[in-house]
């Protein structure tokens, strides 16, 4: 127990100095591995949200 709370206070050291793009990559794959959404499931709906983000930047 107390390893893996060592662990994870490691990792969120690492992770505060990451870049903003890391920091949320890591938030939603948490999401996605805590709501045990299948992966297949996930990889269309990322798919989705690119398009959606990629139309808005071209719209600026």
């Amino acid at each position: 127990m107390l390893e893996e709370q060592l662990e994870q206070q490691v990792k969120s050291d690492a992770l505060a100095d990451a870049p903003e793009h890391v920091k949320l990559a890591v938030d939603l794959i948490f999401l996605l591995e805590n709501n045990k959404v299948d992966i297949d499931v996930a990889l269309l709906a990322i798919e989705l949200v690119k398009s959606d983000l990629q139309q808005k930047v071209i719209q600026k």
